[in-house]
């Protein structure tokens, strides 16, 4: 009987370790498929992170309006009434030697988007303002102003909006653009121009004494500074729907992705001003620019090197 029982157990414990074997071959297999798996998804994830972040960067670096948000505030501007009738389709009114919206053919259409309140408006008009009007009465360009209210916040009774309303009322009641850009050089001047950072109070008759002493007939400022605020509506509607206008944003620098005033385009073309050298002043950016020699400024039939199509030549 022992004989018959040794053979048994051997044949016992070598099955069992034949199992034992098995088992622990089928777990290191499935231990290795998990692990492919796990590590299938971590590359997944790490890819996906990767992907979520680059994104992320180039959409910082690459900014865009929300559609929506553009739709709405331009619905806002559809709603406005009533609207000023020369008024371009976004919300400029172009001042040319013909006058109030008669575009001279074939020259530049300088635009420049403004709030009576902005300190680097008032500068960049004190440094342009003779030239510009130079060169509109010498039918060189089309110069395209935006009036908006983007800064009531700082004033105490919406200076911002109360002076771009009264610029379009004179704008649709007085043909003569020197009027105009007199008014204009008069309202940035800085014996009159308030501070953004301790504003007082500037009245409506302040601003017709401004218009008057431009030029402006009395009948004419009395009815631009009325009280009446005809196009207050449509004013705040653009100072909502302007800066939503990507191709106004600053493409560069601590602000970039956003609009700042003044912004400058050429034919519609955004013009860098961040990236000036600042060792150049404004009036000889502008003219390299546009491509016109200093000397050629006010002369009629000198057409400045973008002509009527082209952006900025610098920088």
């Amino acid at each position: 009987m022992a004989n018959k029982t040794k053979p048994t157990n051997r044949k016992a414990r070598q099955a069992a370790e034949a199992a034992a074997a098995k088992a622990r071959e089928e777990q290191a297999a499935r231990d290795r498929r998990n692990q492919t798996i796990i590590g299938a998804v971590v590359v997944a994830i790490v890819v996906i992170l990767v992907a979520v972040i680059g994104f992320n960067v180039w959409k910082s670096h690459n900014p865009t309006a929300n559609a929506d948000d553009v739709n709405a505030a331009w619905a806002k501007v559809e709603k406005a009434s009533p609207k000023p009738t020369d008024a371009t389709d976004k919300g400029g009114f172009i001042l040319s030697k013909d006058g109030v919206n008669k575009p001279v053919d074939g020259v530049p259409t300088v635009a420049v988007y403004m709030d009576y309140m902005c300190p680097g408006c008032g500068s960049f008009e004190r440094s342009m303002g003779e030239t510009f009007t130079q060169l509109v009465d010498a039918g060189q360009i089309n110069l395209e102003i935006h009036p908006n209210g983007f800064m009531d916040r700082y004033s105490t009774d919406e200076y911002s909006t109360r002076t771009a309303n009264a610029t379009i009322e004179l704008l649709e009641n007085d043909n003569d653009t020197d009027h105009i850009l007199k008014f204009i050089s008069l309202m940035y001047a800085e014996d009159f121009q308030p501070s953004e950072s301790d504003y007082q109070s500037v009245s409506d008759n302040d601003i017709k004494k401004q218009m008057i002493a431009a030029g402006v007939s009395e009948d004419v400022a009395t009815k631009a500074t009325d009280k009446d605020y005809e196009y207050k509506s449509w004013v705040t509607a653009m100072a909502e729907y302007t800066p939503l206008r990507s191709e106004l944003w600053n493409t560069e620098g601590s602000l970039k992705g956003q609009m700042t005033t003044p912004t400058v385009t050429f034919n519609g073309k955004y013009w860098n001003r961040q990236g000036l050298d600042s060792s150049v002043d404004t009036r000889t950016a502008f003219l390299k620019a546009i491509g016109l020699d200093s000397a050629q400024v006010g002369q009629s039939g000198a057409v400045p090197e973008i002509g009527d199509s082209k952006g900025p030549l610098y920088p």
